[in-house]
């Protein structure tokens, strides 16, 4: 057992003896947890903490309930759900425009969004974009964003590019036919979808650019049950470690939740080893599993506050949307 691993144990121990939340029964903290609209092997660490008692032996009656992420956000700032996963380039405006929450801990330390391309197309970098059609689903969240930021990257703007909308999102498809020269998408999704069509595809990532938050968990500002949640983190952590170490037991634990994952065992594999992936960087691998980079989110703060049609208040800052109070 790694030393880390043994210290996030050695957490969640300590905080099962000494912090029972105040919305607890006699013994234990009671806390709603939201996760994506759908139950997912993607989640497979909460799935892995519930499975294996790690939230109950820390003291905790953990009941998950599936929203979009705008939902998330708004139950989280007001109350009616403890924990939620949010993407960090949809908590910025919402903390922006006063909504009560911030964020305690990384879950996808790399941005999942990035473009995709065929594995022999001259698209390489940003700057091939230019003058190429580009699928998206539409002008609006994360992969918006990521595509905008890429594009600056390379002194471009999206009417640089011919954008072709997928509102059921299929521009992943619409790739692999050869209808666009390019495609968003999350690389622990569409790429392997793609590669077993047997379509390989490049990717275009904005990490080492625009190190934009990725998706992390996200409480109330004024959330009581606060050891608690230091021990649901610390569980959640564990579960990483160990799937990092063995993605198969990830898997195990969410063909428990969720059966009908066993019918593509194979599939759901990849897309879990795809998922781990970018559970790390370069900065979780130096501060840790769930380390919040300050400076990253600063950059993203004044990247997205001088997008067109910005609502990002001049004065909202990093230390108005993360927290480290919550993190081993």
């Amino acid at each position: 057992m790694s030393r880390r691993l043994i210290a996030l144990a050695l957490l969640v121990l300590i905080a099962s003896a000494c912090a029972p939340g105040p919305t607890a029964t006699a013994s234990r903290s009671a806390l709603t947890v939201g996760l994506g609209y759908i139950p997912s092997v993607q989640f497979a660490q909460f799935y892995r903490a519930q499975q294996q008692g790690y939230y109950r032996d820390a003291g905790l009656d953990v009941t998950f309930k599936n929203e979009i992420d705008p939902n998330l956000i708004t139950l989280v700032g007001q109350g009616a759900v403890d924990i939620g996963i949010a993407d960090g380039t949809s908590v910025i405006p919402a903390v922006g425009q006063g909504i009560p929450i911030v964020y305690a801990a990384t879950i996808y330390a790399r941005f999942p969004n990035v473009v995709m391309t065929g594995a022999d197309s001259a698209i390489t970098n940003a700057a091939d974009l230019a003058g190429h059609s580009v699928g998206i689903p539409g002008q609006y969240g994360s992969s918006w964003i990521m595509l905008q930021a890429l594009l600056a990257s390379a002194g471009l703007t999206p009417d640089d590019i011919e954008i072709r909308n997928y509102p059921e999102f299929g521009q992943g498809v619409a790739l692999r036919v050869g209808e666009v020269d390019a495609a968003t998408g999350f690389r622990n999704n569409e790429p392997v979808q793609l590669a077993r069509d047997d379509y390989a595809t490049q990717l275009l990532a904005i990490d080492e650019i625009t190190p934009l938050p990725g998706p992390g968990l996200i409480v109330g500002k004024d959330l009581g049950a606060q050891d608690a949640v230091r021990a649901f983190v610390a569980a959640t952590l564990r579960a990483m470690s160990e799937i990092i170490a063995n993605p198969e037991l990830g898997l195990e634990d969410s063909i428990a939740v969720v059966p009908d994952l066993a019918t593509n065992r194979d599939q759901q594999l990849e897309v879990l080893k795809a998922t781990v992936a970018i559970w790390q960087s370069p900065y979780t691998e130096a501060n840790g599993l769930g380390a919040i980079d300050p400076l990253a989110w600063s950059q993203s703060v004044e990247f997205m506050r001088n997008l067109p049609d910005s609502n990002i208040p001049s004065t909202l800052s990093a230390n108005d949307l993360v927290t480290e109070a919550f993190l081993p």
